[in-house]
């Protein structure tokens, strides 16, 4: 209803019978240069338009080439090689390097990490088990394993130490 009564305004409280093509085009194209609209809000208000033409008026419209479209944003994806990532890790301390790890070598997300509890992680099968995920599922990912533990910290002590360090993450200080 916004868009239509947008469309109405604009030409001077018209009604929509009286108007075509060329008006719906001076609309959406008024979208684009004068309030620099996104390319997805020019497109809902195109679908509204379509729709009070077709359905409720039943006028059937033209196929609006002369549309001067909004332009989408093109953003590239920002990748971190793995130099990089390394790079970034290595400068971490602490719980921070600890999630930075599960994020990246498990396929964490973030509040997958956040949740992640001790129970969670399975270090004889490299497994942790992320219970409610995405879409309110669980699953089992791999462990980055060795990258939890630098090879100076072997054995028991490594075990108790990424146990720790993961109830610090979890905000639970103190022996469990």
């Amino acid at each position: 209803m916004a868009w239509i009564r947008r469309y109405i305004v604009f030409h001077g409280k018209r009604h929509p019978a009286e108007m075509g093509a060329v008006e719906v085009t001076q609309f959406l194209s008024s979208l684009a240069q004068q309030d620099h609209v996104a390319a997805s809000t020019q497109n809902q208000a195109l679908s509204a338009l379509l729709f009070l033409y077709r359905q409720v008026l039943q006028v059937e419209m033209p196929w609006l080439d002369n549309v001067v479209r909004a332009k989408r944003s093109e953003r590239l994806p920002v990748v971190l090689t793995r130099e990089e990532v390394r790079a970034v890790i290595r400068e971490l301390q602490g719980p921070p390097r600890l999630m930075a790890i599960l994020l990246y070598g498990a396929g964490l997300r973030l509040l997958e990490c956040a949740r992640l509890r001790v129970k969670d992680v399975d270090f004889a099968t490299n497994q942790i088990i992320v219970r409610a995920g995405k879409g309110d599922r669980d699953r089992v990912t791999l462990s980055p394993g060795a990258e939890l533990c630098p090879p100076s910290r072997l054995g028991r002590r490594c075990l108790d130490g990424r146990r720790a360090a993961l109830r610090v993450v979890a905000g639970r200080n103190g022996p469990r």
